[in-house]
């Protein structure tokens, strides 16, 4: 018998499209672009350093999301970030990856270490 989704499902699956929609090497870079300012959207292509039709897209997905927001000046469209919390998420995480890149290297130089000692007694 099939279960029915509760509430907390759904939850859980919103907070997996957010995470996957963040879980992209160009999205990150554009959110770090957008950062400490919002940036016309030909400034930030060059910033990311990516080009206008793929920028667009990832662009597209973060606005259907509501991660960033736009305005239209003219022809110039701008880009920001839609909530500061977002930007809080992410270097949450990139403290966690330093961190993470920071115990390898530790471990790495520990057992380095031990072998050299090991082969030095042999």
């Amino acid at each position: 018998m099939k279960r029915a989704r509760t509430t907390d499902d759904r939850l859980y699956e919103l907070h997996a499209s957010i995470c996957q929609i963040l879980a992209n090497p160009t999205r990150l870079k554009i959110l770090n672009a957008l950062r400490d300012r919002e940036t016309a959207v030909a400034e930030l292509a060059r910033r990311v350093g990516t080009s206008m039709p793929n920028l667009s897209q990832h662009l597209a997905i973060l606005k259907a999301r509501h991660v960033v927001l736009t305005r239209r000046e003219g022809v110039t469209i701008y880009y920001r970030i839609a909530n500061p919390k977002i930007l809080r998420a992410f270097d949450i995480m990139r403290e966690v990856l330093f961190e993470q890149l920071f115990e390898g290297r530790r471990l790495m130089r520990a057992a380095a270490a031990g072998a050299r000692r090991s082969g030095a007694r042999r």
